[in-house]
């Protein structure tokens, strides 16, 4: 059985739009052509914090100043094992956006996010976002790229 990979998500938040970025620069990128929030892997020692904002800064530029911890979502992939991400929002930052080596950062009016091509799941946890849900654990089961199943708080989502 391989290991599960620990990873954060992050949805930075300003005058209503969140800050995506396009993965079209990165080879043999599991998420090539899609349009997420910015985050990534776990080092050793790092708390889910710890890891958000090492990746913002790193991915960005930016220094998250004030957070909310959303929820964890939990990605079984017949193609790509088990994640474990921790989702986070973000209202207030210092700093200055730079060029990003992973992809194209843009400003995104919130409306328009679910308009852009993005894994199928990710639209269910950015709905729960953008409706201001309580911190939830959701589950996404994936064959190839076809969402096969989700489960809201351990529960089958419709």
């Amino acid at each position: 059985m391989s290991k599960a990979n620990m990873t954060t998500l992050c949805y930075i938040e300003k005058d209503g739009a969140y800050l995506m970025l396009h993965r079209v620069k990165k080879q043999n990128d599991e998420n090539s052509g899609k349009w997420i929030g910015v985050g990534g892997h776990f080092e050793a020692g790092e708390s889910p914090e710890d890891c958000m904002k090492r990746e913002v800064y790193e991915e960005t530029g930016l220094v998250p100043c004030e957070w909310s911890y959303r929820g964890i979502v939990t990605f079984v992939s017949d193609e790509f094992g088990t994640e474990y991400m921790h989702l986070f929002t973000v209202s207030r930052f210092e700093g200055a956006l730079r060029e990003c080596d992973e992809g194209v950062l843009e400003w995104v009016p919130v409306p328009l996010v679910n308009t852009l091509p993005a894994w199928e799941g990710d639209r269910i946890f950015l709905k729960l976002l953008q409706t201001g849900a309580p911190f939830f654990s959701l589950k996404l089961v994936y064959r190839g790229e076809t969402l096969a199943r989700a489960e809201l708080n351990g529960k089958a989502m419709e």
